[in-house]
């Protein structure tokens, strides 16, 4: 199947999602803003915790594997290690099939979604329901997550309603409050019924042997209050040291996701409980999935990534397209240096995202572990052009680096620019810019006033 490059959604999405998308973007961002800047109003102290985030998800993973394995086998937790995707749905499925487990309950995570787990399940026979609200809604119209945090971004509440309605959930009602009461409703009937739950985890403690779930809803502890099995699954970049260093993290996270001082609910999980209302069993798959090799690479920076999605928020070029234009599990920023890497042989998939930035820089001024992600996004194409990997659509610019390097021929050439005036719409329609102007009105070209103004009154 033909690769769709990112810039033909620009005119595939819907202009009444398009606005919601900005709008939940930008009010995201000034909501981050706002609420660092009543947490921290001394300067450079927010500052400071990026740095620190930064510099404790630059300890070295080797160590603190070993060590995060010996603190959670010693609580009772079986820890196992996936090399692939493959390998990690096979161990999952395995354990399912063990525990005779048909009905399962799964808690947001995005580890799950890089490893295309649902799928799998239910080609299998069995069901595996989101207990998140966003996560939920697209489940049902059988969807991606457009956001890593807000999956269902892309989404209106009368749509939403309609598919409540179309799958059963509830009768048709667009009301936010009853929405999430519907769901609530539904989502009660699977905890009951759950023999098995699947989590990611937010952070491992190395140190305490524990797994951390930040969540909003509360559907973290309905979920494993029922199961009698609890499944985590993570990237090993998810370890940190001790609970000591998640406090810096957890003054960065909720802030920078959504705008809140904390998670609503954080969730400590060292292992199975005691209670009967908690699993009595608990496994922890650490995926690579490339990882190893983005580690050893020029690319290990965006391993410290908190998945807050606030890159994806600040990103103009997010907000123009939204997730799904990225065609991976990871869009926005992250998604363009994270996706390829990723990708591994079939890198050549997503060789057209690292041209889907404008290099402003804005995500590297909201990351809250202060990757560089434009310098990654530059590192990323000149990865594509060495490897000669076919860009889908990709114009040659090299006419016109000529031009505008050369002060005469540029002299030369501006007044001729009026020539587009006359050219038929016909001729415009073609192409790449054919593309371009569906989407966008091109104002006339008058070219020369200025540098005869210059001549003249200089």
């Amino acid at each position: 199947m033909a690769i769709q490059p990112i810039d033909k959604f620009c005119q595939t999405l819907n202009p009444t999602v398009k606005s919601a998308l900005a709008l939940a973007s930008i009010g995201s961002t000034e909501a981050r803003e706002k609420c660092l800047a009543a947490a921290y109003p001394e300067s450079g102290k927010t500052e400071n915790l990026r740095e620190l985030a930064n510099g404790i998800k630059s300890v070295g993973l080797a160590a603190e594997l070993e060590r995060a394995t010996a603190a959670l086998e010693s609580h009772g937790v079986k820890v196992l290690f996936a090399s692939d995707a493959e390998e990690a749905r096979k161990m999952i499925l395995d354990i399912c099939r063990q525990k005779n487990a048909k009905n399962i309950v799964k808690i947001k995570s995005m580890t799950t979604e890089e490893i295309e787990l649902n799928p799998y399940l239910g080609k299998h026979g069995i069901d595996a329901v989101e207990t998140d609200l966003g996560e939920l809604i697209i489940q049902i119209d059988n969807e991606r997550p457009s956001h890593i945090v807000k999956p269902a971004i892309h989404r209106r509440r009368d749509d939403i309603a309609a598919s409540f309605e179309k799958h059963g959930i509830a009768p048709y009602d667009e009301e936010p409050t009853h929405i999430t009461l519907n769901a609530r409703k539904h989502l009660r009937k699977k905890y009951f019924a759950a023999d098995l739950v699947i989590s990611g985890a937010n952070y491992v403690l190395a140190e305490e042997g524990a797994i951390v779930l930040a969540t909003n809803e509360g559907n973290s502890r309905f979920s494993m209050a029922g199961a009698k099995t609890h499944i985590a699954i993570a990237g090993f970049e998810k370890i940190i040291p001790s609970a000591r260093e998640l406090s810096v993290f957890l003054n960065l996270l909720g802030r920078s996701a959504t705008g809140q001082n904390s998670t609503v609910y954080t969730d400590f999980v060292a292992g199975p409980g005691s209670s009967k209302n908690s699993p009595k069993e608990m496994y922890l798959i650490f995926l690579d999935n490339g990882r190893s090799r983005i580690l050893k690479s020029e690319f290990s920076g965006i391993l410290k990534c908190m998945r807050c999605g606030a890159c994806m928020n600040r990103c103009p070029v997010f907000r123009l397209v939204g997730g799904h234009a990225y065609r991976a599990v990871y869009p926005g920023p992250l998604g363009i240096v994270l996706s390829p890497l990723l990708a591994g042989d079939n890198i050549e998939k997503y060789a057209d995202l690292p041209k889907a930035c404008t290099l402003c820089g804005k995500c590297a001024d909201v990351c809250p572990a202060k990757i560089p992600i434009p310098d990654l996004v530059l590192k990323m194409r000149d990865m594509v052009k060495s490897k000669r990997l076919k860009v889908p659509n990709d114009v040659g610019f090299k006419a016109w680096a000529v031009l505008a390097s050369s002060p005469r021929l540029w002299r030369i050439a501006v007044p001729f620019n009026k020539i587009a005036n006359f050219l038929p719409k016909s001729l415009m329609k073609i192409g790449p810019a054919g593309r371009w102007l569906k989407a966008r009105t091109l104002p006339k070209l008058k070219g020369g006033q200025f540098r005869k103004w210059m001549k003249k009154n200089g």
